[in-house]
């Protein structure tokens, strides 16, 4: 053993610094006890679960599901009850639940010992009867999953199905793990062309990020990768909106992304399928001050303001409250899972591709 190895099973410090028990596994009192730092450390919750750190960072940022104490040396800790949620939104992931899903059923407050929970759907209460999909419905959330963010369950995420001639999530993926360019830069046009912008979006572009995102968890790497296709789908999307017919709406919808949000391709998908439908748009792109978000709405009047937050850091609803109120009437549209609740009653939130252009072309009709 060496002397730093050493050193670090004596102190019970992992190299990152933190402070966690021997086996990883006790608990948090028993740590109090011993003289350590109160709660596990995210080295210790990592290693537990078999999670990496970097997905346990991003569920906390995406979904708030994370360290809810801090010791009195000023690290963010987990205790008992923030595990047992880790746990079983893990749980929940690995039996086919999406994230977000998972984050949701995790964070829900369980009864106090004694209290007797609810019926379960067929468990002494009728379950609700589905409702019918309405005509925008999308089986695909409107979301551009970042690095590390765990892949949808779906079969298409898993292994996507080949389409017909050379469209297919499969190729496209290969040539962007690739970094062949000139293979994606064609793949993507050909999509675009033939089949427009929700479908590309929905079978070929989602897919191969879950497939990056993937790698990246599992391995660390494909950062080069995932700059390479969002590089070259902004691109694609550009060349396919210059072709998109003449505007025939007379006022035009503004989109943005939240203040701090750097995801932005979203916002560009969106557009350019307006385009299509001949809705002007203008793009701000990532990271827009509400500040110059406001300005924007007043120099240009827009129909309809659609306002993107991908992660929890970006999602704060307060801001939205102090955007302008124009006359003629504009409607801000916000779409992403990091918007917290409590959004502003006149703003309309949508969870799909779909819904987002239904929104829009509702607000312009």
């Amino acid at each position: 053993m060496t002397g730093g190895r050493r050193a670090a099973a004596m102190t019970g410090r992992t190299d990152t610094g933190e402070h966690v028990t021997r086996e990883g596994a006790s608990g948090a009192g028993e740590n109090a006890a011993a003289g350590e730092e109160p709660g596990y450390g995210i080295g210790a919750v990592s290693r537990r679960l078999g999670v990496p750190a970097s997905t346990l960072r991003t569920w906390n940022l995406r979904y708030g599901i994370g360290p809810s104490r801090r010791s009195p040396g000023g690290h963010r800790r987990y205790d008992d009850a923030d595990l047992r949620r880790l746990e079983e939104m893990n749980r929940l992931i690995r039996a086919g639940m999406p994230p977000a899903d998972a984050a949701r059923q995790a964070l829900r407050p369980r009864p106090a010992p004694g209290e007797r929970a609810a019926p379960r759907a067929g468990e002494g209460a009728p379950a609700a009867p589905p409702e019918p999909p309405g005509p925008f419905e999308s089986p695909r959330p409107f979301v551009f999953p970042g690095p590390f963010e765990p892949a949808p369950p779906s079969a298409s995420a898993v292994r996507p199905a080949a389409e017909p001639g050379s469209l297919s999530a499969v190729m496209l993926a290969r040539a962007v793990s690739a970094l062949d360019a000139t293979t994606v830069n064609a793949v993507l046009d050909a999509a675009l062309a033939a089949h427009g912008v929700v479908w590309t979006w929905e079978r070929l572009v989602l897919p191969v990020f879950a497939a990056v995102g993937r790698r990246q968890r599992d391995t660390g790497a494909g950062i080069d990768v995932e700059h390479l296709f969002s590089d070259r789908l902004q691109a694609a999307l550009a060349r396919f909106s210059a072709r998109a017919p003449s505007p025939v709406h007379p006022r035009p919808v503004l989109l943005a992304a939240a203040e701090e949000e750097q995801h932005a391709l979203p916002i560009h998908a969106l557009a350019a399928a307006l385009g299509t439908l001949g809705v002007e748009t203008r793009v701000l792109g990532a990271r827009t001050p509400y500040t110059a978000l406001a300005d924007a709405m007043r120099r240009l009047g827009p129909a309809a303001v659609f306002v993107w937050s991908q992660i929890r850091e970006t999602g704060d609803p307060a801001p939205l409250a102090g955007l302008p109120r124009l006359r003629p009437a504009c409607r801000v549209v916000v779409g992403g899972l990091g918007w917290w609740d409590g959004l502003p009653t006149h703003v309309v939130r949508v969870n799909t591709f779909r819904d987002a252009i239904s929104a829009v072309m509702t607000i312009l009709r």
